[in-house]
């Protein structure tokens, strides 16, 4: 990931270099020199914040295939009734 900086002066003379930028990491804008702003794709805007996915998104992500699961089967019987 690399990290791209700009002034504001930069972004507004060139903003689709900024969003090309954008796609191999987050750009910095300054503003008088201090950085004042950050310019990221959509995408890692939704995976910084956390946004829910859908339950097929979940487990079709990269690596998952490789986890071992194998849960303990639970044997579920009727509870006896007591109606004295």
């Amino acid at each position: 990931m690399s990290i791209t900086t700009l002034s504001s002066r930069e972004l507004n003379h060139d903003v689709s270099s900024a969003k090309k930028a954008a796609r191999s990491g987050p750009v910095i804008i300054t503003d008088r020199g201090k950085p004042s702003h950050v310019l990221m794709t959509y995408d890692e805007f939704e995976r910084l914040s956390g946004k829910h996915r859908s339950l097929v998104d979940a487990l079709s992500m990269p690596g998952l295939s490789s986890i071992d699961f194998d849960p303990p089967r639970v044997e579920i019987r009727p509870r006896e009734v007591d109606l004295s």
